[in-house]
Formats: structure tokens, C-alpha cells, sequence
């Protein structure tokens, strides 16, 4: 073929080729703005990596700040749809918030993909909706099955916070899994998402003894308590789920963090696929670190499944084909593993196991589905 006619086949595509807009909604200031933030960094490095789908349309990512809050969260996504007017719509990241972006794109028929929204019944009822996170009762049962196991845990204490239904469904898991095991759970204790003095619960678990405290909270509350804790004299093993996957986390817990156990969605020493080890690169050179945050590899997997969505509607590029062919995934080899995605919008993914070391988060194990 002549330089001549792959330059008019270049201009011919080029000319077709369209913009399309892609709406992202992020807690991008507020209580879980780091959330949001490390999302967002993985987001953009992915569009950075692949901006355009397969026949050249260009992928314009609208974003915007939902503050961590339901109503600016609802706001964000009708302007996402009746301004911008985008094709799918990736966030928000806690589910309470998710839940009101599901809201929107369920009434106007368009694609959401959530990073990082864990609630089990986020998706019942809902159409257009997805994830490639696990689920809160896999991962609540999965650290209950890992302390009883690896460790012989037999006595635990929750502290359950009353106001999120991330943490009741993290609690509600971990005690029924660990309980199916042998284990007894010694009490539940609540506190609510803002406490700052977690003494007086803090002295009551030091009198009870137990062999694990799971502390199924966000991370400035999980910080907080590990501080105090030390402070006290409580030693007992904790640990989190991903609500404590940031580095944030560690920051504001600093020595108090050491020993503890939390599950994740990624480990950046551990890639399993060859778009983890690109993506992990990719960070590395963007942002001059090679730890790349769980939550930066959720937020590039919802981009990387939405394009593979894309790609397969290319010659359709309907919100109605899109939706079909996420539901459709399986087995995508996305940043953070091996994806799958139920008719109902659910993931089949593994979960990983970390343990924090000298304020270093360190892969432990992995569990799968």
C-alpha cells in the first residue's frame, strides 16, 4: 500500500472520528476526597494509556466533585447527563453516593460503572449499573475465614459505625462468617461516622481480651482509634477492610498502623496481568512512585471496562450496546486482576490480603471467589 492512500485512509479516519464524553463523578474534596482523589489519578493515567477507542472516536473525560456528599453526588450525575451529555458515567466511590449517581443513570438509560462502591445490595433492582469491586459480605467473610485460619482467632470485638451501611454489611459478613467457624464475637460496639474519642470503648475492649478487634470504618476513624488504642495499652490484633486501603490511612495512624491487617483489590507488587504491570509503569512515570493505591486501579479498571465496552460497540455506539457488553464481561484482564462481571452488574474477582509493616502496606495472601 502507497504512502499515498494510508495518509487518505489516516485523513478519512480521522475526519469519522468523534469526541465522546465520558462523565466522572468523585468525592473530590470532603471526608473521603482521598478516596476520590486516588481514583481519579487512576482514571486519567488510564485515559492517558488509551484515549481512544479502536476506530479513533476520542474519549473526553467530563469530571466532577460530588464532595462526598448524596445531594451534590445526584446534581453532578443529571448535569453529567442533560449538560454534557455522556455516554456512561464512572463513581462515585462510597456507596451511600453511588447510590444516588445509580439513581440518575437508571432513569435516563445510561452506562454506570462504580469503582468502589461494596454495599451487597447496591445493585439490586438496577439496569444499567456495575462494578469491578468485590462485595461488602466477600470481603467481611474473607478476613473473618483469613484471622480464624492463618491465625486460630477464636475471640473477636466489632466496632461497627451505626451511620454507613458499608460498615453494618462489613460486620454483619465478618460475624456471621467467623461465628460459622467456632468463633465467638465477645460484643459489638458503635460508634458513628465524625467520632474523634474512642476512650471509653477502647478501655471496654482492653477488659474483654479479645484475640481480634475488627474495625470495619473509613479511614480517618480507623487512624483514630489505632492511635488511641496505643495510647491505652490495647495491643489485640486489628484490622479493616479497604475502607483503610489508602495511604492515608497510615499517615494519620502512623506506628500505631504497624500490624495491621485489612483487605484490598491490589497489590502493585503483585500484578497478575500484563495491563497491571503497563498501568503500574504508566503511574510510576506520572507519579514518580511505584506504590500505586488499590484505589488508583479501581478507578483505572472502570475506565479500561467501559472502553472494552466501547470498543465492542464501536460500529453501535449506543448507552443501550454499552451497557449490554459490560454486563457481557468475562475474564477481562483488568489492572487488578482477572474481571468478571454478572448479568446483574456484580464482580467475580479475587480479594487480597495485606498486613502493614514499618507503615508499609505487605501482601500477605489472596483469596478467590
Amino acid at each position: 500500500m502507497s504512502k499515498k492512500i494510508i495518509l487518505i485512509a489516516f485523513l478519512i479516519l480521522n475526519l469519522e472520528a468523534k469526541d465522546i464524553n465520558l462523565g466522572v463523578v468523585l468525592p473530590l474534596s470532603g471526608a473521603t476526597a482521598a478516596y476520590g482523589q486516588s481514583a481519579l489519578d487512576g482514571i486519567e493515567i488510564a485515559n492517558k494509556m488509551q484515549g481512544s477507542l479502536q476506530n479513533g472516536d476520542k474519549i473526553n473525560l467530563i469530571v466532577l466533585d460530588t464532595k462526598g456528599d448524596k445531594i451534590e453526588s445526584s446534581s453532578a450525575a443529571t448535569r453529567l447527563v442533560t449538560q454534557d451529555k455522556v455516554l456512561g458515567i464512572i463513581g462515585e466511590m462510597i456507596t451511600a453516593n453511588t447510590l444516588q449517581v445509580m439513581r440518575v443513570a437508571e432513569d435516563n438509560k445510561i452506562p454506570l460503572i462504580a469503582p468502589a462502591a461494596t454495599g451487597d445490595k447496591l445493585l439490586e433492582n438496577k439496569k444499567y449499573s456495575s462494578r469491578v469491586c468485590f462485595m461488602d459480605s466477600f470481603q467481611g467473610s474473607s478476613l473473618a475465614k483469613y484471622v480464624n485460619e492463618k491465625f486460630g482467632f477464636k475471640k473477636a470485638v466489632v466496632v461497627v459505625d451505626q451511620s454507613t451501611d458499608y460498615s453494618l454489611g462489613l460486620a454483619k459478613a465478618f460475624e456471621k462468617e467467623f461465628k460459622a467457624r467456632g468463633g465467638k464475637i465477645l460484643k459489638v460496639l458503635r460508634v458513628n461516622s465524625g467520632d474523634k474519642d474512642f476512650r471509653a470503648i477502647i478501655t471496654q475492649i482492653k477488659i474483654l481480651n479479645p484475640d481480634f478487634i475488627y474495625l470495619p470504618l473509613y479511614y480517618s476513624e480507623a487512624a483514630l482509634f489505632a492511635r488511641q488504642s496505643k495510647i491505652i495499652g490495647l495491643n489485640a490484633p486489628m484490622g479493616s477492610a479497604d475502607g483503610v486501603a489508602d495511604a492515608t490511612f497510615i499517615k494519620l495512624a502512623k506506628e500505631a498502623s504497624d500490624n495491621y491487617i485489612f483487605t484490598d483489590s491490589f497489590d502493585s507488587y503483585n500484578p497478575v496481568t500484563k495491563l497491571g504491570k503497563d498501568f503500574i509503569l504508566a503511574y510510576e512515570k506520572e507519579k514518580k512512585d511505584k506504590e500505586v493505591p488499590a484505589f488508583s486501579a479501581m478507578g483505572a479498571d472502570a475506565y479500561f471496562v467501559m472502553l472494552n465496552a466501547m470498543n465492542a460497540c464501536k460500529n453501535n455506539l449506543t448507552s443501550e450496546c454499552i451497557n449490554d457488553k459490560i454486563h457481557q464481561t468475562k475474564n477481562y484482564e483488568g489492572v487488578s486482576g482477572i474481571i468478571s462481571i454478572d448479568k446483574n452488574g456484580n464482580a467475580i474477582r479475587s480479594i487480597i490480603v495485606k498486613e502493614i509493616k514499618n507503615q508499609k502496606p505487605i501482601y500477605k495472601d489472596i483469596i478467590n471467589p
